[in-house]
């Protein structure tokens, strides 16, 4: 008894720390040259001059195609209308409208914004064939796709809340 809720305790730590530390990072992008909302020009920048801008947890994803602990994420729970952009460049992958509720423990999109979003790539790591997804612009790692969405797509995006900006739309 004592373990389980020793666990139970560890994980709800850890998920505090992740949505503590992601909320930090979001304040600002002042000092990455390469993000913008509007311009959607491929980048090519090395791994070190992407280290020297993004925040340690969101380069350990994007880059290193790390991933976050499963129900963490700021943004697995999220259903506010909005907008999801890629946090290492500013490329508008999702809408809210695209969003479902999945048990995964990540967010979960049934498709993107527009068709050259993101790109993908067969990815058999872990003894899995899974395809991972990729921002189109930048080519940070976001996450997977699956094949078990609900209609019309009936694809998943599984995707990492740290490697997501959210901007909400606007009140009327």
């Amino acid at each position: 008894m004592r373990t389980s809720l020793l666990l139970v305790f560890c994980f709800f730590v850890m998920a505090s720390c992740a949505n503590a530390q992601r909320s930090n990072t979001n304040a600002s992008h002042k000092n990455n040259p390469y993000y913008s909302r509007t311009d959607t020009t491929p980048l090519h920048v090395s791994n070190a001059e992407w280290k020297k801008v993004l925040p340690a947890e969101v380069y350990d994803i994007a880059r290193m195609k790390g991933t976050e602990y499963a129900y963490s994420g700021e943004y697995y729970k999220t259903d506010e209308k909005g907008t999801y952009y890629c946090f290492a460049c500013g490329n508008k992958l999702f809408r809210s409208t695209g969003k479902f509720a999945s048990t995964c423990g990540w967010p979960s999109f049934f498709e993107t914004i527009r068709p050259n979003a993101a790109k993908y790539t067969p990815d058999n790591s872990h003894g899995m064939e899974r395809t991972e997804v990729t921002c189109g612009r930048c080519g940070a790692h976001l996450g997977h796709l699956f094949d078990d969405g609900p209609p019309p797509s009936y694809k998943r995006y599984c995707m990492n809340s740290l490697v997501l900006e959210f901007v909400p739309d606007a009140h009327k």
